[in-house]
């Protein structure tokens, strides 16, 4: 492994974290109805756990309210069911071969708890993305104690290691206070 494949890999590694930290985020729920919400949700379809945007057309019905219409009669219940249960905290309801999914107005107190979970969620950004620079150091230090590379380019490798973080950081940031944003927006 050389200088330009461990940066490689530590930026693959970065992106990587940072579009974790959107797909965790894009679970929390802001005021608005949004079909990512359910995303995460599985139903058993003949015995395999399925998502349910695999045994359902899901869309927006109107701002507050996600509907679901199952391809087959039968898992109307079985997806009715698996949004009970879930942890949205929302109460689905059927009518005819539609379920409806209304998203409550979030309240002030409910609106900053879930901005200590955004906030949270960055945090664990940010310590994995700091991992992945201690990864990259660390591998950077071995090729110079291995004699493969001059002080001078793994000092100049490490600088760059350092930059690629700093942005990784400030796009985490970027990310977390557009969702902050976003729950608190009435």
């Amino acid at each position: 492994m050389n200088i330009a494949d461990i940066k490689k890999q530590a930026t693959d590694k970065m992106a990587k974290s940072i579009e974790t930290l959107r797909h965790d985020l894009a679970k929390i729920r802001t005021g608005r109805a949004h079909t990512g919400l359910i995303d995460h949700l599985r139903v058993d379809y003949y015995g395999s756990e399925v998502p349910i945007n695999q045994v359902a057309n899901v869309t927006l019905a109107d701002a507050r309210t996600i509907a679901i219409q199952p391809y087959e009669k039968k898992m109307i219940q079985v997806v009715e069911r698996a949004i009970r249960d879930s942890d949205l905290g929302v109460n689905p309801a059927t009518s005819g071969d539609v379920v409806r999914v209304p998203m409550p107005p979030l309240t002030e107190e409910r609106r900053r708890e879930l901005t200590k979970i955004v906030k949270h969620e960055g945090e664990n950004a940010k310590v994995a993305v700091r991992n992945i620079r201690r990864d990259a150091i660390t591998h950077l230090k071995d090729l110079l104690k291995d004699g493969e590379v001059s002080e001078d380019a793994e000092k100049r490798a490490q600088d760059e290691v350092q930059k690629m973080t700093d942005k990784a950081i400030a796009d985490i940031d970027k990310v977390v206070a557009e969702k902050e944003k976003d729950v608190m927006s009435v």
